[in-house]
């Protein structure tokens, strides 16, 4: 009976960690003056088992297909249970036939203010809003599905994409900012709209030839690949032809432009003289990693 109940237990702890991330969340509170406080600690623990053993979507995941993430909280300020902080996300995905991780989602919200009581429940409701940290947090989950998701499949990430947007819009009842169209040109708002929108489906394009066409293919044929990384920046540069300076673009690089600058400096020789004049162009804000590169 007592292997019965060990091994019952054992099944339901593989139940419930194996959801569809693998996210490492840290809350870092040095800038309040008084980060030993315990009740960082209990934040941060609570926020690990939230985000990794809800179940956000109606698929089954292997422990081995779990999203690898992090989620680093910087707090700012606190006043009883008012947390003022920026949150920081980042995801990778595997590249196939090798054992390196690829960077894809590196987002900074710089606007993330929350109430938090030690212990409080900690429940996701797909349609009704629970507070602002549930819901900044729940809208980060569904971006680095959706953008996982894109890596693997030529628009894969929309359903995630559409459940964020509505995050963004029961959010919107909250003085919180970040949710509104007023909030600015990079807020969480922007992100998903601009995502979502017709404008910039080339970008989520770009997104799965980088990846598919491009990533996985290196395996197998490394130039061959590294050509295709070469033909997702001309397709990028035609996107900034006609909407320069997107916050899109600035999302994708800043995910990838460290990648990118190993790939175009290694491996067999591609001529990249013109892809470098292009991200030059269309990422000035990189352009030191750009002059790093060699050919």
């Amino acid at each position: 009976m007592r292997k019965l109940t060990i091994f019952l237990a054992f099944i339901c702890t593989t139940f419930l960690v194996a959801q569809e991330l693998n996210c490492t969340v840290s809350v870092i509170a040095q800038q309040t003056g008084n980060d030993n406080n315990v009740v960082f600690k209990t934040l941060e623990r609570q926020l690990n088992e939230f985000i990794n053993n809800t179940k956000w979507t109606e698929k089954s995941f292997g422990q081995d297909e779990r999203i690898a993430c992090s989620m680093v909280i910087n707090v700012n300020q606190y006043n009883n249970d008012a947390f003022s902080a920026t949150l920081q996300v980042s995801s990778s995905r595997p590249v196939f036939g090798s054992s390196y991780s690829s960077p894809v989602y590196n987002y900074n919200d710089k606007t993330f203010n929350f109430r938090y009581i030690e212990f409080q429940n900690m429940v996701y409701n797909p349609i009704q809003f629970e507070s602002n940290l549930i819901s900044v947090l729940a809208f980060h989950v569904y971006m680095i599905l959706g953008f996982d998701a894109d890596t693997f499949a030529l628009n894969g990430g929309g359903e995630y994409f559409k459940q964020a947007q509505n995050i963004a819009a029961y959010s919107q009842q909250l003085n919180g900012q970040g949710w509104k169209l007023e909030d600015g040109l990079q807020s969480r708002f922007a992100l998903i709209d601009n995502l979502l929108s017709p404008t910039f489906e080339e970008i989520r394009m770009a997104m799965y030839n980088y990846h598919r066409n491009g990533l996985d293919l290196m395996s197998e044929d490394l130039k061959t690949g590294k050509t295709e990384i070469t033909k997702v920046v001309e397709e990028l540069n035609s996107i900034h032809s006609v909407r320069p300076n997107s916050f899109l673009m600035r999302v994708f690089f800043d995910a990838k432009a460290d990648e990118i600058m190993d790939i175009l400096s290694g491996g067999p020789t591609v001529n990249v003289a013109e892809t470098v004049n292009i991200l030059n162009r269309i990422a000035p804000m990189h352009s030191q990693k750009w002059r790093n590169i060699t050919y």
